[in-house]
């Protein structure tokens, strides 16, 4: 059907080909169009009503109504609307295609409304994907256009009035159903009333998951809330970018300064600092150093977005040598989308110099899996339990109200059953005395066990001493400073008390393990070397460990080659049972209880049969560094460094890490024997002077099969080119004679300096010593 002829004098003809339909986020979209002037005719209504303003035109309760030549409406904006009503109740999503202008005075006199399916997106042949700036190619977007033709134009009378000029109601394509119209581009609209609520729900803390299934129960449905769950993250990324304000720029200058003073701070913005600000993410030197040490385990902690906390804020935290939180990074959350998720944590990886740790812990949510599943894929990923059970509460109230013993027996069927077996048929057991099969959130949590029941995660190093108690570092970071009330622009000052309240209590850690020597409450040689190795308060977990083998029984059960299987019980209750392999000639041992596995330290089963066969001292192979009085006196975790230095060789805080990893290996292996000392030094006295031959003369070190080959490049040509060969030769002996002088010198003035640092670092002891016992004079 083709169009009247107008006078092409006076009119131009313009193709909006970025309609309603193709709009990335059509909650702005709708923002745009219901605050805007033209809308003043329309009426905000729940989706698939008819507009009121657009009712005087159609017949009274017919709201089947289709379009047809002639049909005639107040203004363009009511004919879109009808138009879209008609389309939601039909089943397809529309878009604004053309229109023409007058050339008078530039006032649109014809619109053309089609589907959301007509015409043809360019040929993907012919386009190649574009990498984004990381390097990165876009995932292409899925092809929607199919050449439908059906459309609905509109042009104005000289009455003012708009009049259907051409109708085409078929399509080439199959329609949507009705209970899936909602996802479709041009229908879905986040209401006023569905705003309210958003904003309420979100200020209490609960993310974008939780919102929706609050929305889809007060509607009665997902269809008649009339948008998606990524419409819904949309609306409160604005919204929450709108309640934060300045609050942002003031981080960012904190970032920004905190950087300037030192090179090695880290900070990354997503998206653009000044315009389209997203997630934050920020780690100072000492997070990213203790990540070297601690960095086997991890925690994204999502708490302070609760209704604990109402701060989109969520800190990376690991676990030290004490047993306390440390922390490896911070994040603002603005944009809790998959895709800001991916970049956060592809962005603390970088940080962290690209090293993966072996498991993570995260809160229970869908859009953080995708994206660990993503960005560590070789990393153990475990859901929070203490969340799950704390969701529990929420999800089941009637039942906890009902029937009060039952979170109880939950607990023990989670925490407490030591065999897969086991906690399948207690848990079969509950919800069948319960009548909980139907109950979709523990049909979700029950597919999802492999990722937070302990007895699947025994086999996996997650640094927790306890399996049925909740551990000091999974407790929050930053808890005692972050409440309810507090801004964005206070918790930056928080931030910095509570990182000096954890560095006080670490240094509190040392001193205790140091100047205290524990009690030994047997005559074992494994206790005394333990007692030596471990800090303080990992002994003492050793040390219950050990007192408790005295009550365990063990029996062997099964001899095969050099590896025998011993049956450990405690005395009396031979009904509960654990196995421990054991091999005498590797010293290689493991138990059915996987303590070792899960925390780092051996179980009492193991020590009992340790006990029973003799072995008086603990094999080096079950001391973890990180547990130890040693864990920062080296860097840990350097399987892949070589990879990283060559990766990252342009930037600037990784060459700084680096450099200063390597020296401190010399300082702590150099001290231990005068001879190892005297050969550091000239090591690095030997390194020093090459470093300042570069500087000066412009030296190179190129690497030719693994041996070093030293080329000099004097700025002056003429001299290398007047120098003869046996001059050369006379040159290079005169030099480095007076380079041997100057070593003997500097090794002495070394020795000189590394004995008055030693002194500094003594009183600097005793001085902390001392500021540790005002204070704790103080708190008496």
């Amino acid at each position: 059907m083709e169009f009247e002829p107008l006078s092409m004098a006076n009119e131009v003809i313009e193709f909006d080909m970025m309609g309603l339909g193709d709009i990335e986020h059509p909650v702005q979209e709708y923002e745009l169009l219901r605050n805007s002037p033209a809308a003043a005719s329309l009426a905000v209504v729940p989706p698939g009503i008819v507009a009121s303003s657009t009712e005087p035109l159609i017949p009274e309760g017919d709201t089947n109504l289709e379009p047809y030549e002639g049909m005639e409406f107040e203004s363009e904006e009511a004919a879109k609307a009808f138009y879209n009503s008609y389309a939601r109740r039909v089943g397809f999503s529309t878009r604004v295609s053309m229109s023409r202008r007058s050339r008078r005075d530039g006032a649109i006199i014809q619109r053309s409304f089609v589907c959301a399916k007509e015409g043809f997106r360019v040929d993907k042949h012919d386009k190649q994907p574009v990498p984004d700036r990381d390097g990165r190619v876009k995932r292409p977007r899925a092809e929607t256009r199919v050449g439908c033709k059906a459309m609905l134009a509109v042009k104005i009378q000289d009455s003012g009035r708009w009049v259907v000029s051409a109708f085409v109601k078929e399509h080439n394509h199959e329609l949507v159903p009705p209970d899936k119209v909602h996802c479709l581009r041009s229908h879905r609209h986040v209401s006023g009333a569905a705003k309210s609520l958003i904003d309420t729900l979100q200020s209490a803390g609960i993310g974008p998951s939780g919102i929706m299934s609050a929305l889809i129960k007060e509607y009665g449905g997902i269809s008649n809330v009339g948008f998606t769950e990524r419409d819904c993250r949309n609306y409160m990324r604005s919204s929450r970018q709108r309640t934060l304000g300045g609050d942002t720029q003031h981080l960012l200058d904190y970032l920004r300064s905190k950087q300037a003073e030192n090179p090695a701070f880290f900070y990354a913005v997503q998206g653009d600092e000044d315009q389209c600000m997203s997630n934050i993410f920020w780690a100072d030197p000492k997070a990213r150093t203790n990540y070297t040490y601690f960095g086997d385990t991890v925690t994204f902690d999502t708490t302070y977005r609760s209704n604990r906390y109402r701060l989109p804020f969520a800190p990376f935290t690991g676990v030290n040598h004490h047993g306390q939180p440390v922390l490896f990074g911070c994040a603002l959350l603005i944009n809790e989308s998959e895709s800001s998720f991916v970049w956060l944590f592809e962005t603390w990886l970088a940080a962290m110099s690209g090293r993966s740790p072996v498991s993570i812990t995260t809160d229970h949510d869908r859009v953080i899996r995708l994206a660990v599943t993503q960005v560590f894929p070789e990393s153990r990923h475990r859901f929070c339990k203490w969340h799950i059970f704390k969701e529990c509460q929420e999800k089941l109230s009637h039942v906890l109200s009902e029937h009060p013993s039952f979170e109880a027996e939950l607990h023990k069927c989670v925490n407490l059953t030591e065999s897969v077996e086991e906690f399948e048929s207690c848990w079969l057991s509950i919800i069948d005395r319960y009548d909980l099969r139907e109950h979709e959130w523990l049909q979700s949590v029950y597919s999802n066990r492999r990722q937070w029941v302990p007895v699947y995660l025994r086999d996996a190093f997650f640094a927790e001493m306890s399996i049925t108690q909740r551990s000091d570092s999974m407790n929050s970071y930053f808890d005692g400073y972050v409440n309810a009330s507090t801004t964005l622009q206070l918790f930056v000052k928080q931030y910095e008390k509570a990182l000096e309240s954890r560095y006080e209590k670490e240094v509190k850690a040392d001193y205790d393990t140091i100047n205290t020597a524990p009690v030994l409450k047997t005559p074992s040689p494994m206790e005394k070397q333990a007692a030596e190795f471990y800090t303080r308060k990992l002994f003492m977990k050793f040390q219950e460990e050990l007192v408790e083998t005295l009550t365990f029984l063990a029996s062997k059960v099964e001899v095969e080659e050099e590896t025998s299987t011993y049956q450990v019980a405690k005395f009396g209750e031979s009904h509960k049972a654990y196995f421990v392999r054991f091999n005498v000639q590797e010293m290689k041992v493991n138990c059915s209880c996987q303590m070792f596995e899960f925390s780092g330290l051996l179980c009492r089963h193991i020590l009992t049969v340790f006990r029973v066969t003799n072995v008086l001292t603990l094999p080096s192979r079950y001391i973890l560094k990180r547990w130890t009085r040693n864990a920062k006196s080296g860097v840990v975790l350097e399987e892949r460094a070589s990879d990283l230095l060559n990766s990252s060789r342009e930037s600037l805080t990784v060459r700084y890490n680096n450099l200063r990893q390597e020296a401190l290996k010399y300082v702590d292996e150099g001290v231990k024997t005068v001879e190892i000392y005297n050969v550091a030094v000239r090591a690095l006295q030997e390194a020093a002077n090459k470093v300042a031959m570069v500087m000066k003369n412009g030296l190179k070190n190129v690497t030719v099969n693994g041996t070093a080959r030293e080329d000099l490049f004097y700025q002056g040509s003429e001299v290398t080119n007047t120098l003869a060969e046996d001059e050369q030769d006379r040159k290079i002996h005169k030099l480095s004679r007076q380079l041997e002088r100057s070593r003997r010198k500097c090794t002495v003035y070394r020795a000189n300096l590394l004995s008055v640092l030693k002194d500094i670092e003594e009183q600097k002891l005793q001085l902390s010593v001392k500021v540790q016992n005002i204070k704790l004079g103080m708190k008496e």
